[in-house]
């Protein structure tokens, strides 16, 4: 039901993007992307760019009196370091960075000149993927889900505990310069990007998509590519320094027995979601089971590779001479888990809505709604 495409270069003078098949008559609240934006660009242990930058989105069609048309919706941030750039005469870069796409994507397009490959590689682009998520969350809250993105581990640092209030993890989430609902974990972790910087290095780390109030039934299990899980991994996987993914206790669920991992199900007492009068004691399964979602919540464990621009750069080659040489280095961030916890959320709200919408199809937000609540109905005769 819905797609959408992106373009623009990290120096270029704009980012763009196109969202297609969006249901009519859905209020959108611009201020709300221009905070997701804003929480996209936040984050303890940012680099300079991001002084640079104060990122806001103009939408130039699809909308009136900030509400959905039906037609396609077009966006664009534009790039305000662009006029730092435009008028300098940059020399080619040559020496590829370990770990960046430098060098496999230069090699792919026959480039020279490395900034070729890194200018659309760029995680800059990550701000159109925000803002095109923005979308898909404020479609998902008409019907009472919310997605909740927050960090959950830094380098060696991890969280303890926190509430399970999903009101209360809302705000101690932005409270949190790295964006943890955990107050201790994240003084350490803000520690650890510290002493991380002083020595010239950088830190990956680990961030949590967590999204309750999911209806069951969204996503299939007859086609591979129609499983939720599958769709959730390949776009989640798509972020710039993301090299792992788990749904539930994946990771954990391979160490144990079938009597210790699978959530059964009961029939009294009170299920956590409000549509199902059924309900589980556990969610290792993270809320998808064969592709499908079982009313659950959503849980998503993402893990974050450390940034490959390094102060002290690592050991490389320099296409020009076919030399060995130190990679060079451009400002960069520290850490940008925080920042990365806020593309997920939004990656992963965009694939939840078009499974919504594949589900309840409707061409505006009423008859959407209607067919919700029909199915709604019919599930509390189960």
């Amino acid at each position: 039901m819905l797609r959408f495409l992106d373009a623009g270069e990290s120096h270029g003078p704009s980012l763009s993007g196109i969202i297609e098949g969006f249901p009519a008559g859905v209020n959108i609240n611009i201020e709300e992307i221009n905070n997701d934006l804003r929480r996209r660009q936040g984050g303890y242990g940012r680099g300079k760019r991001m002084k640079i930058e104060s990122d806001s989105i103009d939408i130039l069609s699809g909308l009136i009196n900030e509400k959905t048309i039906g037609s396609p919706i077009s966006l664009v941030i534009k790039n305000k370091d662009w006029e730092n750039w435009k008028d300098k005469k940059i020399r080619p870069q040559t020496i590829p960075r370990p770990g960046h796409v430098d060098y496999a994507g230069s090699i792919k397009y026959g480039f020279q000149d490395l900034r070729n490959t890194l200018e659309r590689s760029s995680a800059r682009n990550t701000a159109m993927r925000v803002a095109i998520g923005s979308f898909a969350k404020q479609l998902l809250r008409e019907f009472n889900i919310k997605i909740f993105s927050y960090v959950t581990g830094i380098g060696s640092k991890s969280i303890k505990k926190y509430s399970d209030n999903n009101e209360q993890i809302e705000s101690m989430i932005y409270d949190s310069p790295v964006y943890c609902p955990d107050k201790i974990a994240s003084v350490e972790m803000c520690k650890e990007i510290e002493v991380a910087g002083e020595e010239g290095d950088t830190l990956g780390g680990v961030f949590e998509v967590f999204v309750p109030y999911v209806p069951p039934g969204l996503g299939s299990y007859v086609f591979w590519d129609r499983r939720l899980d599958s769709r959730l991994a390949s776009s989640i996987m798509s972020i710039p320094g993301v090299k792992a993914l788990e749904i539930g206790d994946g990771i954990k669920s391979a160490k144990k027995r079938g009597s210790a991992v699978h959530d059964e199900i009961f029939s009294e007492g009170n299920s956590k979601n409000n549509i199902l009068q059924y309900y589980r004691k556990t969610n290792r399964a993270g809320g998808i089971e064969g592709g499908v979602t079982n009313g659950e919540p959503i849980v998503i464990k993402v893990y974050f590779k450390p940034i490959p621009t390094l102060l002290n750069p690592l050991n490389s080659i320099d296409f020009a001479t076919k030399k060995e040489i130190r990679a060079g280095y451009q400002r960069s961030d520290i850490c940008v888990v925080p920042a990365a916890s806020i593309v997920g959320g939004s990656v992963a709200a965009w694939e939840i809505a078009n499974a919504f919408l594949e589900k309840f199809s409707g061409d505006y937000l009423l008859e959407i709604k209607e067919n919700y609540k029909n199915y709604k109905k019919r599930l509390q005769k189960l």
